[in-house]
C-alpha cells in the first residue's frame, strides 16, 4: 500500500520531527537521503524509511512507499530525496579518554564539520554543553555526513562535567591565542588522555572555562591571519592532538 495522503498521521509525525521541541519530546530524528540512511542501519537506529513509490532498499527495516508529494512536504531540502529515515536518537553516557566538549558552537554546518574530524581523528567522546546547536537537526545531521552516528555524544553541561573530570585526573585544555601553549608542542603522554574544550564562534571559549582548565593551547599562525574558523581550528588540533597515538 502507498501512502498518497498529505493528511496521513504518519507523514505529519515525520514533518514534526523538523522542530527540535518535537525531536525532544519523541527522543526521534530523520534522516534524508540514501547514505545518511545506510549509515543510520549500520549502528542501528533506524526504525523505518519512507521511500518513494516503486522503490526498494536491500535492507532489512520497515519500508513505506509514499509518493515524491509526501517527500517533498517532508523534507527540509530543496530537491526531496527518494528516501527519508526514522531514527532513535542516540543515548549514550560514555565518558573516553579523548574527550571533545563542545561549548555553544551554533552554526550546524561547523558542528558537522567538528563532529567528522572528531570521529577522523580517534576522538573517544563527544560533549556537547549549553546552547550548542542541536545536533539532531536535519542541517547538521547532513553535515556529519553520517558521522553523528559512529562517536559516543553525551549531553552534559560544561559546569558539572570539569569537576568530574579533574577528580578522574583527565586534564582539561581549552584553545586560547594568547596565552596558549603550541599545539604540536604537548607531549605524547598529553594527547592520550585529554578533554578539550572548543568555543563559540564568535566570542570563543567562555571564560569561566578558561579559569577552570589546566592548559591552554592554540596554533601557531602568521599577522595576516587573526583568528579561524572554528571548526577549521578544531580539526587542525584534533589532527595535531591524534599524531604519537599509534
Amino acid at each position: 500500500m502507498v501512502i498518497t495522503s498529505l493528511d496521513n498521521e504518519k507523514v505529519k509525525y515525520y514533518y514534526k520531527l523538523q522542530k527540535k521541541k518535537y525531536r525532544d519530546l519523541k527522543g526521534q530524528f530523520i534522516v534524508e537521503g540514501e547514505h545518511l540512511i545506510l549509515e543510520a542501519y549500520k549502528t542501528g537506529i533506524l526504525k523505518e524509511v519512507l521511500i518513494e513509490e516503486g522503490l526498494v532498499l536491500p535492507i532489512d527495516v520497515e519500508q513505506i512507499e509514499v509518493t515524491r508529494e509526501i517527500l517533498k512536504k517532508i523534507t527540509t531540502l530543496n530537491s526531496p530525496p527518494k528516501m527519508i529515515g526514522l531514527c532513535e536518537k542516540i543515548i549514550d553516557t560514555t565518558i573516553g579518554k579523548r574527550i571533545l566538549i563542545v561549548d555553544e558552537v551554533q552554526d550546524p554546518g561547523n558542528i558537522g564539520t567538528i563532529i567528522r574530524s572528531a570521529v577522523a581523528f580517534n576522538i573517544d567522546t563527544i560533549v556537547i554543553g549549553d546552547n550548542t546547536v542541536d545536533i539532531y537537526s536535519p542541517k547538521v545531521v547532513r553535515a556529519t555526513q553520517g558521522m553523528l552516528f559512529h562517536v559516543p555524544i553525551v549531553f552534559y553541561s560544561i559546569d558539572k562535567l570539569i569537576p568530574i573530570l579533574k577528580k578522574i585526573k583527565i586534564p582539561v585544555l581549552a584553545t586560547n591565542v594568547k596565552y596558549g601553549e603550541e599545539v604540536k608542542n604537548l607531549t605524547k603522554e598529553e594527547k592520550k588522555v585529554f578533554a578539550l574544550i572548543i568555543g563559540n564562534e564568535g566570542s570563543g571559549v567562555n571564560p569561566k572555562y578558561l579559569e577552570m582548565s589546566d592548559k591552554f593551547i592554540y596554533i601557531p599562525m602568521n599577522d595576516v591571519v587573526e583568528s579561524l574558523n572554528v571548526a577549521v581550528a578544531t580539526s587542525i588540533i584534533l589532527y595535531e592532538m591524534d599524531q604519537d597515538n599509534d
